[in-house]
């Protein structure tokens, strides 16, 4: 993430979105792509800037995400760990807090994501934060049942919820 930067009244704290409205394009659409690794999307939430405030942001993440291009789904899905994984960045890991560390979830989150993988061909997506490991995994377990086009709606939609959290967190920091 890019380091906040002097404004020019000489003030080093710049916050909320006012911080991701200072940086030039590059380092925004750089920014961003840490909280979505679809690069399309990210270029256009960037072009919407100037943010008047953490709602503006969330909605040009929104509208941006609505309007993704082909391969962009994918994209953004290639950016997620598997849930419960523990080799995960730390944003990953605080969004993934609530899974454990107890060796039996680990397991079963580990089989029940192979299965997902080899009925959809792409990793489970859940906004995790907040969430135990049974709501995970029953979730998991439930969405099993979907055909591969609906899935790929819910998985699109977990996105967008991540990308709100992961937006929030770059807002407040």
């Amino acid at each position: 993430m890019a380091e906040a930067r002097p404004s020019p009244g000489g003030d080093v704290t710049v916050p909320g979105p006012a911080r991701l409205n200072a940086l030039t394009d590059d380092e925004a659409v750089e920014v961003l792509l840490g909280c979505c690794s679809a690069p399309g999307w990210a270029r256009r939430v960037a072009a919407r800037r100037p943010f008047g405030s953490v709602d503006d942001l969330l909605a040009a993440a929104d509208a941006a995400w609505a309007a993704r291009e082909p391969g962009e789904l994918e994209a953004a899905m290639a950016g997620h760990p598997r849930i419960g994984e523990r080799s995960l960045s730390m944003q990953s890991r605080q969004e993934q807090s609530g899974v454990g560390s107890d060796p039996g979830t680990i397991q079963a989150l580990r089989e029940a994501n192979a299965a997902y993988e080899d009925r959809f061909g792409h990793v489970f997506l859940i906004c995790a934060s907040g969430r135990g490991p049974d709501e995970i995994l029953a979730e998991l377990r439930r969405r099993m049942a979907n055909d591969p086009a609906t899935e790929l709606e819910v998985a699109a939609a977990e996105i967008g919820k991540i990308n709100a959290l992961r937006l929030r967190k770059l807002a407040a920091a």
